[in-house]
């Protein structure tokens, strides 16, 4: 190699290193946040979490409403969701609504000038009950994940009528037409995947059709572990938009030693299990029934309503608006209704040595606020007993397809293994058996996993 070749590319090494340098001003900062030599570093940059601090800043409150006074529902007509509050309290929550959603075009976003304030014909109204039923569902289901702190409507919206971060279905570019023309649903730079080559849509199959995130093993040399590696691609998709929604790195759940392992996560591992089941359950809950609700120019190229993902509450911070706890402000948004005492439902006791038993709709896997109560209860007594084991045991009737319904009750099996872990059970006390045929009908009994006690 001639010297000034050498040169050459000497100098072109150095400037691109000083380039490099130059797009990271000031220097990055780093937070230890596990064991040395693992890799467990969040990667930050003062200047972007300066500018982040002040895009969270919060609206100061307004002034409680005084109490007492006339229930809302015997002076207005027509209120569907908030009927339990007081005028003064419906008052001041419609007056913060309309400050954090439609600051420019006031009461008239959901309220046509000139007719009653009953009236329905704005799309927008029907649409605004629909998401005070959602916040208050929130605050109430999902404290597994949003815990005390909550959310209210400016959390999503921060004055736009509609949230900055929001997602349809995803046709992809328009392509030559043949095998040449054929992307894979891949292969182009994205915006929600960081500009990777990795699946564009990444959503559709996990925050709406509530696919199998998990594809790596957690056994040596498995036989029956048939994930691709497109579908390990998909994956890696999801956790790249996660990534950029809180603006952190895999090392904020994962221990990079094994990022399959639940036992060496940190805590955030299982917030962010819980935040997946609720997104999934505000889009099909929520969000996808109100696509014929909405005017086409408000839906996606391919019809659907809009959808919420992580960016829609996160925004780019670890936690939406830095953690603040409006809610507190807003108890009207709370969900938390003082009702009249109500005698239980007579429940049928358990077999002996069932911690718990969970029940599931036809042809799902998802655990509902019960399930997960359920599941609660039975990683407090496996906690307390740190010499027993559980047993999962899935359990599906011959009606129908047999195989499928065995497919079925396996993959319920490993959502109560993941919901355990998620709660703090250690991988080697959940033992998954063979799933069985139920004895009998088709019953909601058939569709169960028992979690059974063992030694």
């Amino acid at each position: 190699m001639s010297a000034g070749l050498l040169r050459a590319m000497t100098l072109a090494v150095v400037g691109l290193s000083l380039f490099v340098a130059g797009c990271e001003r000031p220097p990055p900062e780093t937070v230890q946040r596990g064991y040395r030599g693992l890799g467990m570093v969040e990667v930050f940059n003062p200047r972007t979490v300066a500018a982040q601090v002040e895009a969270n800043q919060v609206p100061a409150p307004l002034p409680a409403a005084s109490p007492g006074g006339p229930a809302a529902s015997a002076v207005f007509k027509n209120v569907k969701v908030l009927n339990d509050l007081s005028v003064g309290e419906l008052t001041r929550t419609m007056a913060a609504m309309t400050a954090w959603v439609a600051p420019e075009q006031g009461c008239a976003y959901c309220h046509a000038p000139g007719e009653d304030l009953s009236s329905d014909s704005l799309y927008a109204k029907v649409v605004a009950r629909r998401m005070l039923e959602m916040t208050r569902h929130i605050n109430s289901t999902w404290k597994d994940h949003v815990a005390t702190t909550g959310v209210t409507c400016y959390t999503c919206h921060r004055g736009k009528p509609v949230p900055s971060d929001i997602w349809f279905e995803n046709p992809g570019p328009s392509t030559a037409q043949g095998v040449a023309g054929n992307r894979a649903g891949q292969n182009f730079p994205a915006p929600q995947v960081g500009l990777a080559s990795l699946p564009y849509d990444p959503f559709t199959p996990f925050l709406d059709q509530k696919s199998e995130i998990r594809v790596v093993s957690t056994a040596a040399l498995p036989g029956d572990n048939h994930h691709s590696i497109k579908q390990t691609e998909w994956t890696y998709a999801l956790m790249i938009h996660i990534s950029q929604s809180l603006g952190v790195n895999c090392t904020y759940c994962h221990n990079s030693r094994s990022f399959v392992s639940w036992d060496a996560s940190t805590p955030q591992r299982a917030t962010a299990w819980y935040a997946i089941r609720t997104v999934r359950n505000l889009n099909d809950e929520f969000m996808n029934p109100l696509a014929s609700t909405l005017p086409a120019s408000r839906r996606g190229p391919l019809g659907d309503g809009p959808k919420i993902n992580f960016g829609t509450c996160h925004q780019g911070v670890y936690k939406p608006l830095f953690g603040a706890k409006m809610l507190a402000d807003y108890p009207e948004l709370s969900g938390v209704v003082i009702k009249a005492a109500v005698e239980p439902a007579p429940v049928a006791a358990l077999p002996a040595g069932v911690l718990a038993r969970i029940l599931f709709e036809t042809g799902k896997t998802d655990l509902g606020p019960e399930s997960m109560q359920a599941i609660a209860t039975a990683a407090k007594a496996l906690q307390e007993n740190a010499a027993l084991k559980v047993d999962l045991s899935g359990y599906a009737d011959r009606t129908g397809n047999p195989a499928a319904n065995l497919e079925l009750a396996k993959q319920r099996a490993f959502a109560v293994r993941d919901a355990l872990k998620a709660a703090g059970v250690a991988d080697v006390r959940i033992v998954l058996k063979k799933p069985e045929f139920v004895i009998g009908g088709a019953d909601a009994e058939a569709r169960r996993v028992d979690l059974v006690a063992a030694n």
